[in-house]
């Protein structure tokens, strides 16, 4: 019997970590060649990884939720054979920690802050790393939350797959730290004592989501600009042109007429086709015009991205938002076809809301939020005629869209939008 080692494969260009999302296979299995053993994530695209060989499941590298380095051992399999590997058994192999006296752990001087680990407050099995001036192997989620306590990850010696650092190194270590009397910094949560509660990790798409709008947070000034749109006149035309369409052309939702009206909007102000490097202090204005289009799904929100907008017609738009939502519906977007945005859409339809304050998906400069439509009475000048009308409540990137640049914009929009006939012009 051999050893063959799978380890996590390179899942996409520029790609050097991705997150386990899910095992369909644990320690006993017996799997057949191309039977898929699990699925890592990676910018919002499921990836699943098959096995190339027959064996039985002798080792896993990971927990659902483990950020994984490319080219990682992922899984290990007893295969007949010689294997991929040399390795010999854990059974054969005697442990180097068991090997120390007990007594070791209490040599160390106690520690003095709660900042830097030493041998002596790190539990049995997690050495104390040398810093050799490499990168920290630890998930975002883990440098914010070492950062907010005031830990030097660079001294940690993660216990995670290939070395990466996870919060339970990190809760290992504050535990430690209460043992010994010396002062620590309070995690961000604690959990109450004697309540009742679930525990739902996050991971997946929930995680990446979480960290999206982290980021976006916490380093955009976020403007909102709302304003009333009266889409009578629109309605009218689209219910006119969903009656006449030809077959195997879609239906024509709000959503194509917005997307046109952008793409006029944005030929006079070019800049909030943009992302904004905050790092280097750069603003990238894209000829392209990429919109990405909010959408929930089971599995939460996603944005697929309809590429070239200003090269598509009304019928266009229309036909790659319905494909790109069905796509992402049934977890069949590819991972081009969720990356790449240069401006987004965000809509809950018939949910929508009288206004909302949308979060801008960083690193662009805005993003459009669509509330949901309906009918009032407005006054005419001397009278009071129903009219359809609807918000949009539309947020810009403040250190770099002025808020007439931004009110500017969305009139522009609005004017569209109010006689659409303007769109074919």
């Amino acid at each position: 019997m051999g050893t063959h080692v799978i380890k996590l494969p390179d899942v996409g260009e520029g790609v050097a970590e991705a997150e386990l999302v899910e095992w369909n296979v644990e320690v006993g299995d017996v799997v057949a060649e191309d039977d898929i053993i699990g699925a890592v994530m990676t910018d919002k695209a499921t990836v699943e990884i098959p096995s190339p060989v027959q064996g039985t499941i002798s080792w896993l590298g990971a927990e659902i939720g483990d950020t994984v380095i490319v080219g990682a051992d992922l899984i290990k399999l007893d295969v007949i054979g010689e294997g991929n590997s040399d390795e010999v058994s854990e059974e054969e192999v005697t442990p180097e920690i068991a090997a120390q006296p007990a007594e070791a752990a209490s040599v160390a001087a106690p520690p003095t802050a709660a900042s830097t680990p030493t041998a002596a407050t790190l539990p049995a099995g997690q050495a104390l790393a040398k810093s050799d001036g490499g990168k920290v192997l630890a998930s975002p989620a883990v440098r914010k939350r070492g950062q907010f306590l005031n830990l030097d990850l660079s001294q940690f010696k993660g216990t995670g797959p290939n070395g990466i650092i996870t919060h339970e190194d990190l809760d290992r270590h504050l535990l430690s730290m209460k043992g010994s009397g010396a002062a620590v910094a309070m995690t961000p949560y604690d959990k109450p004592q004697g309540a009742e509660t679930t525990e739902v990790k996050v991971i997946g798409l929930r995680r990446k989501i979480a960290e999206q709008m982290s980021r976006a947070k916490s380093r955009i000034p976020h403007i909102t600009y709302v304003e009333e749109i009266d889409v009578t006149e629109l309605e009218g035309l689209r219910q006119n042109l969903n009656g006449s369409r030809e077959e195997g052309q879609p239906k024509l939702s709000l959503l194509p007429f917005l997307m046109r009206a952008m793409v006029m909007a944005i030929e006079d102000q070019p800049g909030l086709n943009a992302h904004y490097d905050d790092e280097n202090g750069i603003i990238h204005q894209h000829k392209s015009i990429n919109i990405g289009i909010a959408a929930q799904t089971d599995n939460g929100l996603m944005v697929p991205v309809v590429r070239d907008v200003q090269k598509l017609g009304l019928w266009r738009s229309a036909a790659e938002v319905s494909r790109l939502a069905q796509a992402a519906r049934d977890n069949t977007a590819k991972r081009e076809e969720l990356t790449g945005s240069t401006i987004t859409i965000t809509s809950l339809g018939k949910m929508g809301g009288i206004v909302t304050t949308p979060v801008i998906n960083h690193p662009e400069v805005a993003i459009i939020g669509v509330n949901k439509m309906e009918t009032k009475p407005v006054w005419d000048g001397e009278k009071f005629v129903p009219r359809q009308t609807m918000n949009l409540s539309s947020s810009f990137d403040h250190r770099v869209v002025d808020g007439w640049d931004a009110a500017v914009f969305v009139q522009r929009i609005k004017s569209l939008l109010e006689k659409p006939l303007l769109i074919f012009s």
